[in-house]
């Protein structure tokens, strides 16, 4: 298929489709006589697998070290190793991001509990406190 039905199918952008290529990630192409570029029905899964890995998170240099290599097949332990790697960095964004979320709730809590009549600035340090004792915890 030629590369504006495959921008169509896969909705991806032909220039994208392109740069994936020319990354060395989409490497089933061929060119016709007269330079179209040609794609087989693998490229669209492909496509689809490259575009789901970056919304999981993988770089594309990531993504091409965990592609089939040009013989077609699949290096299952780098594929492993990598997928278990990616998920443990997912753990971490959990944590962190968890963290992040008790504070912002701590910070909310506090001012919204401003007593009537404090100045803000006042109850401003005393949330930053609240903060910090909560950090050394």
């Amino acid at each position: 298929m030629k590369i504006g039905e495959l921008a169509k199918r896969s909705g991806l952008s032909a220039s994208r489709i392109r740069f994936y290529e020319s990354s060395g990630l989409l490497s089933t192409v061929e060119r016709t006589g007269n330079g179209y570029r040609s794609y087989d029905a693998d490229a669209l899964w492909m496509l689809e697998l490259i575009t789901g890995a970056q919304r999981a998170g993988f770089s594309l240099e990531e993504i091409r070290s965990l592609l089939p290599t040009s013989g077609g097949a699949w290096p299952q332990e780098e594929l492993l190793a990598g997928l278990r790697r990616k998920v443990a960095e997912i753990e971490v964004l959990q944590e962190r991001l968890a963290r992040n979320k008790a504070q912002l709730l701590v910070a909310i809590e506090g001012i919204e509990s401003r007593p009537q009549g404090q100045a803000c600035s006042e109850n401003a340090q005393q949330v930053l406190e609240r903060l910090r004792s909560k950090q050394k915890a």
